[in-house]
């Protein structure tokens, strides 16, 4: 790695903490600056939640400094997650370097327009899904969780919003949910050698320091500036990834 690839990394990964833990996304950011210092696809998305996984933790931290843990309400959310977090990982490696960076690359399509149109909290309550609805979309959360990560964050806030919940308790429970599907996925990730740990080390180091800032700037609804820079370089890696420059 050059010294650009080290400040691009530590960079990158602090705005790919403070977006996640706002609202999701940043490791679209994250893993598309990994592959662009030479990591190859599958690798960087192990790589990547080595950060996504030190995030977890500091902005957990963080929400709970601020008198926000959503613990109690993300205990009934984790068991589909964690089943489908784990068959997503597993499935995901039967991609080649190629494929798989082509797929992030149209994934990041549907996942900008939830960038565009974040739930709204308008004071209206959502009508709650059903139970079973509810399972099943949480399941199908760690299921793309386990195997891509990208754009998670965004998803749970628009399943999440359909149980309740205010955004504000909804983003510290899907910080809590992202980090356990993390520590679910990362070990099948390592076991195969798709951690590249020199930049997946300096990724987290700027992870876990947006993790932790990202908390209170979450309270303090700053989220459309972050969110319009977000939209940008999804645009431009996208474009990479596929291949059109």
């Amino acid at each position: 790695m050059s010294a650009l690839d080290v400040v691009l990394l530590l960079g990158g990964g602090l705005v790919a903490g403070v977006v996640n833990t706002i609202a999701g996304g940043g490791s679209l950011i994250s893993v598309g600056l990994l592959v662009v210092a030479g990591v190859p696809g599958n690798v960087a998305n192990g790589s990547n939640r080595v950060g996504v996984l030190a995030a977890g933790v500091t902005a957990t931290a963080g929400f709970r400094r601020l008198g926000l843990s959503g613990r109690r309400q993300a205990v009934p959310v984790l068991v589909p997650v964690v089943i489908g977090s784990a068959l997503g990982a597993l499935v995901v490696g039967r991609l080649t370097d190629d494929a798989f960076e082509r797929v992030f690359g149209v994934l990041m399509v549907p996942l900008l327009l939830l960038a565009l149109w974040p739930p709204k909290a308008d004071g209206t309550p959502a009508r709650p899904w059903p139970f079973l609805l509810q399972t099943a979309a949480f399941f199908g959360v760690g299921l793309y969780g386990g195997a891509f990560q990208a754009g998670i964050g965004l998803v749970l806030i628009v399943v999440l919003s359909r149980t309740e919940l205010d955004l504000v308790v909804a983003n510290s429970i899907k910080v809590i949910v992202v980090l356990v599907v993390t520590a679910t996925a990362l070990p099948v990730f390592i076991l195969r050698g798709d951690v590249d740990w020199g930049p997946a080390l300096i990724l987290a180091a700027g992870f876990a320091a947006g993790g932790w800032l990202g908390a209170p700037v979450t309270v303090a609804g700053g989220e459309r500036l972050i969110r319009a820079v977000m939209v940008l370089a999804v645009i431009a890696l996208s474009g990479r990834l596929v291949g059109l420059y």
